[in-house]
């Protein structure tokens, strides 16, 4: 009997647990590639049938997302999907992706989702449509299919003006110029991007004007038509920024003209002010616009902090920029040419060899600052000597560059000509000077200027003011926040 007793005790748990494991929730079902490009189709119809944009970006904000899981067949299932068999789109657009390859379509083993249908006809689910055809074509490296695509999207969004295709124009217009930058093409679509930003302006298209006003440098500098870029940034209408990249971009650029045209105060602004903004995931473009910052510090003659060179994941890439600051601040004309002749190739594909040989001049007044201060009275032939000037008038090329540096106020000496010296003065108290008062001067208008775009970067929900929101529009704005602090990080990733 006791024995009994405990098996009924034991047997007990298990029967409690049975109904506890039959009424715990079943799992959400994980939806196909297809069942997502096709309520990506549906927030697109939503946006469009009630004219808000922001639909449209969350629709764009989804794709990026899902972009890594796209096939040829899920691709084809959609477009036969969205678009009537006897449209022009998908008759343009069948043909373009390759065919199947015996790979199976990511297909739903869970339950069936709730059907989605959507109104064929609406140029919004169109445009979508080739934009995913275009995403689809690059990551799968099909560059002459996505330059066909590409030309037909521009054809078809030029008998377009629907404020509500302006996000999805923008997408393409960046990657119409990517594909052609890819097959190095860019100057072929010069006129064609030029027309479409005229077109943008007559449209009040501001995303679209910004999106190709940054097309149009990008596509001037890389063919070192720096006259030209800034001829047309300073003609080109100005407004307020509606995207972050886009501003990014702009402000590099921006900084990449001045840099050339040796408004290195103003550079140093812009390029440091571009490496802020960008997003941590940016990190190529960070990169880039570290190195043009660097440079433009050292041809003011300041020296970057150590930190500069250390950031998370941009060790390695700034490493010759990393040495040749060290050339520069010791002032050693030798180790300049040497980290010059070494990393050579890399300033080449940087495109900031022109610069390098701008910074000579830096390291030799660097080195006469160095003398200047270690000697009270030396020779311009001891000068020459030390500063490695290897030509025939050595003394009479140290001359000019002290001259010049006391000139411009780097030293503060005089030169005995009958003697063939340099003297130094002495070195008198800073603070007795406006020094600091200009170093403060500087800090407070920074942080102001931070304070005042913190401000202007703050954003509310339109007519918040007026209307109470009711509990199912609060429960779908803080879905859409949750979802986009999901995909920001994807998204920017991407867009850099």
């Amino acid at each position: 009997m006791p024995e009994d007793v405990e098996m009924n005790d034991s047997a007990q748990p298990a029967a409690v647990a049975a109904p506890a494991a039959a009424d715990a929730p079943a799992p959400a079902p994980v939806l196909s590639t297809l069942q997502h490009l096709k309520e990506i189709a549906s927030v697109v119809e939503a946006g469009s049938l009630t004219k808000e944009v922001r639909r449209i970006s969350r629709a764009v904000r989804l794709t990026v997302a899902l972009r890594r899981r796209l096939a040829a067949p899920d691709v084809a299932a959609f477009l036969a999907f969205a678009l009537p068999p006897s449209s022009e789109a998908f008759t343009r657009l069948s043909p373009l992706l390759p065919k199947e390859d015996g790979s199976e379509m990511d297909v739903d083993t869970a339950a069936p989702a709730a059907q989605v249908s959507i109104k064929h006809g609406l140029p919004e689910i169109e445009i979508y449509c080739y934009l995913l055809v275009l995403i689809f074509l690059i990551d799968h490296k099909k560059y002459d299919e996505a330059k066909a695509c590409a030309n037909s999207s521009i054809a078809r969004l030029k008998n377009l003006n629907r404020r509500t295709v302006d996000v999805l124009a923008s997408r393409l217009y960046s990657y119409y110029s990517y594909v052609h930058e890819l097959t190095n093409s860019l100057a072929e679509i010069r006129g064609t991007l030029l027309g479409l930003h005229r077109m943008a302006t007559l449209h009040h298209d501001e995303l679209g004007q910004e999106t190709l006003l940054n097309l149009l440098l990008r596509n001037y500098l890389h063919y070192n038509l720096y006259d030209q870029a800034e001829k047309l940034r300073s003609k080109a209408p100005r407004f307020e920024a509606h995207s972050n990249q886009q501003f990014c971009r702009y402000l590099f650029y921006l900084g990449k003209i001045r840099t050339i045209q040796l408004e290195y105060t103003d550079a140093k602004e812009s390029l440091l002010q571009a490496a802020r903004k960008a997003p941590t995931a940016a990190r190529g473009f960070r990169i880039q616009c570290n190195k043009w910052a660097i440079l433009v510090r050292l041809l003011l003659g300041e020296i970057p902090e150590r930190t500069v060179f250390m950031q998370k994941g941009m060790k390695a890439a700034l490493t010759p920029y990393f040495e040749l600051t060290n050339a520069v601040r010791v002032g050693d004309l030798e180790v300049f040419r040497a980290v010059a002749e070494k990393f050579g190739s890399t300033f080449s594909a940087d495109r900031t060899s022109n610069l390098i040989v701008r910074l000579r001049h830096n390291v030799i007044r660097t080195g006469l600052r160095n003398i200047s201060i270690s000697y009270s009275r030396i020779s311009l032939a001891d000068i020459a000597k030390k500063l490695r000037l290897d030509t025939k008038t050595a003394v009479a090329d140290a001359e000019s560059i002290v001259a010049k540096a006391i000139r411009d106020g780097a030293i503060d000496a005089t030169i005995d000509h009958a003697n063939g010296w340099v003297v130094s003065k002495e070195t008198g108290d800073v603070y007795s000077t406006n020094e600091p008062q200009a170093a403060f001067n500087s800090r407070i208008a920074f942080c102001l200027n931070m304070h005042n775009e913190a401000v202007k970067a703050l954003r509310f929900p339109p007519n918040s003011h007026k209307e109470k929101e009711s509990a199912e529009k609060r429960r779908e704005r803080l879905q859409q926040e949750e979802e986009l602090a999901k995909h920001m990080a994807e998204e920017e990733d991407d867009d850099f």
